[in-house]
């Protein structure tokens, strides 16, 4: 990795590029590459911060003083004769005030007469217009996989000498499955989360990789708009649905272990009623192939200024592929990705960004999208190629509501066997499953109330007084159904 970067960094240094913008959080790491090019480069390196001014790090000297300021720095380097490349450190901030603007442009106008570099690096960059056509992007690669057996192999080596030679346990195993939780982080925190592991017990094992997941998704989830879920729920937690489990099974092995003859499959879209089991069947997908969840809140994407909800959608995407292998859940996505003009174009530009990256991408990441409004999901979404298949979520048949009865009574520590599920499957017709778990919460209350044990008459009198949401919404559910009859496979 470190050869190849270099590389591309000293062909950067060398094609006459004025000002490179370097997006990374490992500041150190950038310096050091940089010192290690200056032999070859034959030009003085120079770093400059708010707190110290400008020095040389090549060699030894002191810093500048009076150089702390932004606008005098700046000025201290369009004035000088000398040629050089300059690292400016957290510069972001400097970068909107007009004036800096222009001495950065004098500056890089002037490259042809004096060579001066100037790297701007920072956790995250945002060039002026005046200043695009000046300016390059450089992103320090992340480590990849014999570097992290490296990292790992390191920490292993440090915590042995400080246990008196004693070895770290692992099997091969556990130690595939670190290094691969641990991709797509940099080298610090790649190290950091491997030296967790390693030190809680002396062992790299199974139990240690939902705690280094967890970890992984704080650093890299920056805007919150990714939960993260490791233990998922089981397909035993949803009643029915048998089609949609055959149709995962199918594909599981071919995702989770990808096979060169065949396309991994990319997603699929729920459609249904409210209540109707959607989100837990979608949760539940992660249960069956064994792989985190990542959920999708929307709301949290958008911001007022123009193209920063796209670029929170682009950093939460990007966020999922390096949690690859997963699943990454989309609720109600009619509701972010609808075909009204009324936000200014935003929904517009999410679904574009959307369907890019559903295009682009080739890490194996799974979507799960649900929809309870599908006629306002736009025709690009929903086409046959865009989702490998579409589910029709309905309300369940009366065997399918007698199993949700026993799922939500079992778990609630209650024996199912104590009730008759057959009369409360058929007295409950029209129910969702939400609708049915309710049915169970509210029996509960009211033999409390009655100060007796839960029993069948509970639970039937609570459903005579609900008036379900399938003969509320009749129409609407109707109209529903009509729609999905030849344009969706059914769930059950």
């Amino acid at each position: 990795m470190a050869t190849n970067e270099s590389h591309d960094l000293e062909l950067l240094l060398r094609s006459h590029i004025p000002l490179i913008a370097v997006e990374t959080q490992e500041e150190q790491r950038v310096r050091e590459m940089f010192q290690r090019l200056i032999p070859r480069l034959g030009r003085p390196l120079f770093q400059w911060s708010i707190t110290d001014g400008v020095r040389r790090l090549d060699i030894e000297g002191p810093a500048n003083k009076g150089t702390e300021d932004p606008g005098e720095f700046l000025r201290h380097v369009r004035d000088s004769q000398q040629a050089g490349i300059y690292l400016l450190a957290d510069f972001h901030p400097y970068v909107t005030d007009p004036v800096n603007v222009r001495l950065l442009k004098e500056i890089a106008q002037t490259y042809a007469q004096t060579p001066r570099t100037l790297a701007l690096i920072s956790h995250r960059f945002e060039h002026p217009p005046e200043l695009r056509k000046f300016f390059a992007r450089y992103e320090p690669a992340l480590p990849g996989r014999d570097d992290l057996y490296k990292i790992v192999n390191d920490e292993a080596l440090e915590w042995a000498r400080g246990n008196g030679g004693k070895r770290v346990r692992t099997d091969r195993a556990s130690l595939d499955r670190l290094v691969q939780n641990l991709s797509g982080l940099t080298a610090w925190d790649a190290r950091r989360l491997a030296r967790s592991a390693i030190q809680r017990d002396g062992a790299i094992t199974e139990s240690d990789l939902p705690e280094v997941m967890a970890a992984k998704h704080q650093l890299l989830d920056r805007s919150g708009a990714l939960s993260f879920t490791y233990d998922t729920a089981k397909f035993s937690d949803v009643g029915g649905l048998n089609r949609l489990r055959a149709w995962l099974e199918r594909r599981r092995r071919a995702f989770v272990e990808p096979d060169p003859h065949l396309d991994p499959p990319k997603g699929l879209l729920l459609v249904g009623v409210q209540g109707g089991g959607k989100s837990l069947a979608a949760k539940a997908v992660a249960g069956l192939w064994g792989l985190p969840l990542l959920g999708l809140d929307m709301g949290t994407l958008y911001n007022k200024y123009y193209g920063e909800s796209e670029r929170n959608l682009r950093e939460a995407l990007r966020a999922a592929e390096v949690m690859a292998p997963c699943v990454l859940w989309i609720d109600e996505i009619e509701k972010a990705m609808s075909q009204s003009d009324n936000d200014g174009g935003v929904s517009q530009r999410m679904l574009g960004t959307v369907l890019t990256w559903m295009a682009e991408n080739s890490k194996r990441v799974f979507i799960v999208a649900t929809a309870n409004a599908i006629e306002r999901l736009p025709p690009e979404l929903v086409r046959k190629g865009r989702m490998d298949e579409i589910f029709f979520v309905d309300l369940p048949s009366p065997a399918v509501r007698r199993d949700i009865f026993e799922i939500h009574l079992r778990k609630r520590d209650i024996e199912p066997e104590q009730f008759d599920l057959q009369q409360l499957a058929e007295a409950s017709e029209g129910f969702s499953g939400a609708e049915i778990e309710q049915a169970v919460v509210a029996a509960l209350y009211l033999a409390r109330e009655q100060e007796q044990p839960l029993a069948t008459e509970h639970v039937l009198t609570e459903i005579r007084e609900t008036r379900p949401l399938s003969t509320v919404m009749r129409e609407p559910l109707e109209r529903l159904r009509a729609w999905a009859r030849d344009r969706t496979v059914p769930a059950d």
